[in-house]
């Protein structure tokens, strides 16, 4: 149980161990950009980095020398035999030098090609995939553009429905006004007809009861007051128009 518990304990301080190392600030770098050529190398195979590293400690054959010492030591201490293999491999890699020697730059030349190919289609299709993404974005542009017009034009729809809207209301309410003044002046006509016809019977009321009051003599008097008052007015109009 012991051995157990230190077991997952260490696992669980490694497992600690690589979250921090993949939320380190150094992990969320961007990645560099692979070299399109490799580094300058002397004799094929040996990196250049190696003899500029040795240079200011052993000199110009510094590097040389610690080649040729290292395989001196190799060979006196038997670290490695020289047999038949050895030679087999010489022969190889000499026909391998040859062929990268002789055939390398035409390889290269056509590597290079088929990589130009594949870099021109890559950039083809990139370049086919940015327009129809920017073709996207214009049409996404002009169909928001759209939207707001429809939305203007949903604001002018929603305007004239309200206008219709008050110019119902108003030949409603105009409408109502007119009803209503023609029961005013119906009532206000029907009112004036009342007292007209009561004004009437009044008056044909009092001429009958004054009629009916007068006597003979009193007719006979009033008839001849007004000859009198006739005759007066004449005599008055004669002297005004002989003056």
């Amino acid at each position: 149980d012991l051995d157990k518990m230190l077991f997952f304990s260490q696992n669980d301080e490694l497992l600690v161990q690589l979250s921090h190392l993949h939320t380190s600030p150094n992990s969320q770098a961007p990645v560099p950009a692979l070299p399109e050529k490799g580094g300058k190398t002397r004799h094929g195979i040996i990196p250049e980095e190696l003899f500029q590293l040795l240079y200011p400690k052993t000199g110009v054959t510094g590097p040389y020398m610690l080649g040729a010492g290292l395989l001196t030591y190799i060979l006196s201490k038997e670290i490695y035999i020289i047999n038949h293999e050895t030679f087999a491999a010489a022969c190889m890699g000499t026909v391998i030098i040859y062929g990268v020697t002789k055939f390398g730059p035409d390889v290269a030349a056509f590597a290079d090609k088929l990589n130009e190919e594949k870099v021109q289609k890559a950039q083809e299709v990139k370049d086919l995939a940015m327009t129809s993404l920017a073709q996207a974005i214009q049409d996404e542009k002009k169909e928001q553009w759209r939207a707001e017009g429809r939305q203007m034009l949903f604001e002018a729809k929603r305007n004239n429905v309200a206008m219709l809207l008050e110019t119902n209301r108003r030949e409603r309410v105009h409408m109502v006004t007119n009803e209503v003044k023609k029961r005013l002046d119906y009532q206000i006509a029907l009112q004036t007809l009342h007292r007209r016809m009561e004004q009437e019977h009044m008056v044909n009321w009092v001429e009958k009861n004054v009629v009916t009051s007068i006597t003979p003599q009193q007719e006979k008097a009033s008839i001849a007051k007004c000859i009198t008052d006739l005759k007066v007015l004449a005599k008055v109009q004669q002297a005004k128009t002989t003056a």
